[in-house]
């Protein structure tokens, strides 16, 4: 079997993938750790943006609250995969024309309820100061097995 290998895919790419896709997992910190939810949600204009309802579990993240969003698919037999990672920062989508725009993409929830709360994930920088300025705020890495 060969020596499997990982490299890391470039921004376009990454938009590409997050684009493409509409389940991920979004992580946020709980008063007794971290927790993962499964959205749905679209990618657009740089934004992750799912709904839920009012009340729900993501209430206690705050707005401007540090998460962490990730995507990625398998292929168990071939043993290969991707993934990408988003860190970043929640907020809530209020301005009304940007919530009218959305309400027009596919943006479809799976779990039952109105899901009228847009929420959105807002990626933010957070490059080490050694780290080349122009590497994304989108941290993506491929995993390449062959």
């Amino acid at each position: 079997m060969p020596e499997p290998h990982m490299e890391e895919l470039d921004h376009d790419e990454c938009r590409k993938l997050l684009a493409e896709r509409h389940l991920g997992r979004l992580a946020i910190p709980d008063f007794g750790g971290p927790v993962i939810f499964p959205v749905n949600y679209v990618f657009d204009q740089d934004l992750i943006v799912f709904r839920t309802d009012p009340g729900s579990k993501l209430d206690a993240a705050t707005e401007r609250e540090s998460v962490a969003f990730e995507v990625d698919a398998t292929d168990e037999p071939t043993r290969t995969g991707w993934s990408v990672v988003v860190r970043g920062t929640l907020g809530d989508i209020t301005d009304p024309a940007h919530l009218e725009r959305l309400r027009a993409l596919p943006l479809y929830p799976w779990a039952p309820g109105a899901k009228t709360r847009y929420v959105r994930v807002r990626p933010v920088d957070h490059r080490p100061p050694h780290q080349d300025p122009r590497r994304p705020a989108l941290h993506l890495v491929g995993l390449i097995l062959t």
